[in-house]
């Protein structure tokens, strides 16, 4: 009896221990693969991000590659689902690009709150879920239950520059 109960204590300890280690996001970045990018400079007459109290707003971004070209076209006429998602994907790491412009330190991140993603696709494309998933799955990765957020995804006749995707974020920081 009393092994047992010493086993049960150390893998009690353990657990919590591996529990109560902090999430590293950025680690978490470069354990899959990823690099992000100097943030681009706005288009037009507004800023990537405003800060107020701990929310920080973030702009619509497009899918924004290292090189600055964008990923384009409609989905469901010149990209499919799966790129469409692949450009949501992209887009997620265009935004955490600003993100860590902002704050220095992912770690800084309570919790992603609030995603609007905007699909530039044809007049019949009902998927829009599926392609904003590409950037739902990457933000879960990175942050963990942090990154589950409440979220729209709609499609849209045009998008600035013909980007295949833009969204915007609302994320409560430390």
């Amino acid at each position: 009896m009393k092994k047992t109960f010493t086993l049960i204590t150390v893998l009690t300890l353990l657990t919590l221990s591996i529990i109560a280690q902090p999430f590293d996001p950025e680690k978490r970045l470069n354990e899959l693969g990823i690099e992000l990018m100097t943030p681009t400079k706005p288009m037009a007459n507004y800023v990537k991000a405003v800060r107020t109290g701990n929310l920080i707003f973030l702009s619509g971004h497009g899918p924004s590659k290292a090189d600055g070209s964008l990923i384009t076209g409609k989905v469901g006429r010149d990209l499919t689902t799966e790129q469409g998602a692949a450009a949501a994907r992209q887009t997620a790491i265009s935004l955490l690009s600003t993100l860590k412009g902002e704050l220095g330190d992912l770690s800084k991140v309570r919790r992603v709150v609030k995603v609007l993603g905007m699909v530039n696709c044809t007049e019949t494309y009902t998927d829009q879920p599926k392609v904003m998933n590409g950037f739902s799955d990457l933000m879960v990765q990175v942050f963990g239950d942090k990154g589950k957020h409440a979220r729209s995804a709609v499609g849209m006749y045009a998008l600035p520059s013909n980007m295949a995707i833009e969204i915007e974020m609302i994320v409560e920081v430390e």
